[in-house]
């Protein structure tokens, strides 16, 4: 028994492979929320039915995906994600700190950043030694 029929597979060919193993086993399986059972002849034909279309709208998702970060890295973004709050004066400033003496945490502090923001700008393999 499945929740959902997408939640099982990613392409058709595996799904079919699956219904082919599970039937080798004398297993059947029905679907929840798709309605179907392979037991049956016509549950057979809907679960291909529904993993065609499955696939298809993971293929879809995938084609708005790539296209919503090309529009995005071709109005000057890098396609995905926040920008950085360091800017690169910061981390410059932050350089030069760390390089006088300064802690890790009073760096961070100085600089209106959380800790755990400067840490991962500054991993211990790149900090100077205290």
């Amino acid at each position: 028994m499945i929740w959902k029929l997408d939640r099982l597979g990613r392409s058709i060919q595996g799904l079919i492979e699956l219904a082919a193993d599970l039937s080798a086993r004398k297993v059947d399986f029905r679907s929840l929320t798709d309605g179907f059972d392979t037991a049956t002849p016509s549950g057979r034909l809907l679960f291909h039915i529904l993993a065609s279309v499955a696939e298809m709208e993971r293929e879809l998702i995938k084609e708005r995906t790539v296209a919503g970060l090309v529009a995005a890295r071709a109005k000057g973004g890098t396609g995905g994600g926040r920008k950085s709050v360091m800017t690169p004066d910061m981390l410059d400033t932050a350089r030069k700190l760390l390089a006088a003496g300064d802690s890790p945490a009073k760096v961070a502090k100085l600089l209106q950043v959380g800790r755990s923001t400067f840490y991962r700008h500054f991993p211990a393999t790149e900090r100077e030694p205290a």
